[in-house]
């Protein structure tokens, strides 16, 4: 019974807007139309600022400077509890969503999906945000030019979120070490 509801939702959902359109005497084929063309006016202006972000994050890995960064980060970070390992995520994560599945992908290849490591690297996925991603994206598409104090606020919530993510794997599973 519930395989079936789960695979019904998105059907009845649909109908449910349909009929609520028809009862309203909406044209939900222009809506469509509309609703389409300003998805692709809002593409049209962040493409460029998404190429601009993500050869920015690959010439930074091929260049070596995330490895620096995290080699100067790493004694800090072990002090608040978040394995060395995953610095380099944590660079990579605010810029790239892809960049950081990535690195992501090769800790767990390396340590196990159910080491330490692998596990605060799963939690930080999960719970930290692709922040220029979102502001260049969210921003681009309203047409803002000035962020103010969105970046370094939204930092600084990835930052906890990271420091969160090491707590809770430690809180819940231990150091495994």
């Amino acid at each position: 019974m519930m395989a079936v509801l789960t695979t019904m939702t998105v059907p009845l959902i649909l109908a449910v807007v349909a009929i609520y359109a028809l009862c309203k005497r909406v044209n939900v084929y222009d809506g469509l139309l509309c609703g389409a063309g300003e998805g692709l006016n809002t593409l049209v202006r962040i493409v460029p600022s998404l190429i601009a972000l993500l050869t920015a994050v690959y010439m930074l890995r091929a260049s070596g400077v995330l490895e620096l960064a995290a080699d100067l980060l790493a004694p800090v970070l072990n002090r608040l509890g978040i394995p060395a390992e995953t610095v380099g995520l944590m660079l990579v994560r605010p810029v790239s969503g892809s960049g950081a599945l990535g690195l992501g992908a090769e800790l767990m290849e390396t340590y196990g999906p159910d080491s330490y490591v692998g596990r605060v690297t799963a939690v930080m996925l999960g719970s930290t945000e692709t922040t220029f991603y979102a502001i260049a994206a969210y921003f681009g598409a309203a047409r803002v030019k000035g962020t103010r104090y969105v970046v370094p606020a939204a930092l600084c919530a990835d930052f906890v979120g990271f420091c969160a993510a090491a707590w809770a794997v430690r809180l819940f599973f231990g150091t495994g070490g």
